[in-house]
């Protein structure tokens, strides 16, 4: 089996010529998103090239002090892109939402790469890749289940002050909201399990692939990455829900 075949910058740059293609759509579509498609493109490339050189440097200089800068900064990036616009949620439910990530994803990540594979906790290699598939797959599950759970109470504002006239307890009210929230949440991430295999070829999988790894042991590495992200989503998302919702109401049991 042949390893990853190295692309030269004329190489690598011919992918660009795709987004002619997306542009050529978008505006024949009246999709007035091209400068954002630019601006994504752009901070794309120069994010990961930057990362690309602060990895390779890290692999070369495996101390632990570096992986552990690397988590904190990949953790608070997430939680700022969770609560930054969310001005609708009050400074409980962003630490409760801040902590269920960092806690949840660092608790996966643990068990995953000191438990699973048996690797040390500290070993870029291992740690970073598997930290961002599964943090930012959890970053992800929180946006939608937060958006999700804080519509809804916009939506049903009136049956829930009906609710609370009735006597209704809040939580008894707000659990429901809870409750779908993190079904929605958790959709995209069983949609692609259902679908990975038949319909698609995961990225983890592939590039293991590509770079000269045994197909069985990529399928390995991937059902167990997959069971994670699924993991680490669920998990965050009901902490945050559920810490969170309280936060909505007094001990008078009026809602805030």
């Amino acid at each position: 089996m042949e390893g990853v075949t190295t692309l030269t910058i004329f190489q690598f740059s011919l992918i660009y010529l795709l987004l002619i293609i997306i542009l050529f759509i978008m505006k024949s579509s009246k999709i007035n998103q091209s400068k954002l498609l630019l601006v994504a493109s752009i901070r794309m490339t120069v994010q990961l090239v930057i990362v690309g050189y602060i990895l390779q440097y890290m692999f070369n200089n495996p101390k632990p002090i570096f992986t552990v800068i690397f988590l904190l900064v990949m953790i608070a990036f997430s939680i700022d892109r969770v609560i930054r616009n969310r001005k609708d949620l009050n400074n409980s439910f962003k630490i409760a939402i801040g902590a269920s990530l960092a806690l949840s994803g660092l608790f996966v990540l643990i068990f995953f790469v000191a438990v699973v594979v048996n690797k040390s906790i500290f070993n870029p290699q291992y740690t970073i890749p598997l930290a961002g598939m599964i943090i930012g797959n959890a970053m992800t599950g929180i946006n939608i289940g937060i958006k999700t759970f804080m519509d809804s109470i916009k939506k049903e504002r009136s049956k829930i002050n009906t609710l609370l006239n009735l006597g209704v307890e809040p939580k008894d009210i707000l659990k429901p909201f809870a409750n779908n929230a993190l079904e929605t949440a958790l959709i995209p991430t069983l949609n692609s399990m259902v679908g990975m295999g038949i319909v698609f070829l995961p990225g983890m999988m592939t590039g293991q692939i590509l770079s000269g790894t045994l197909p069985v042991t990529a399928i390995m590495y991937q059902i167990a990455i997959m069971i994670a992200i699924c993991a680490s989503v669920c998990i965050t998302v009901f902490l945050s829900l559920n810490l969170g919702y309280k936060s909505l109401y007094n001990d008078r049991k009026q809602f805030l």
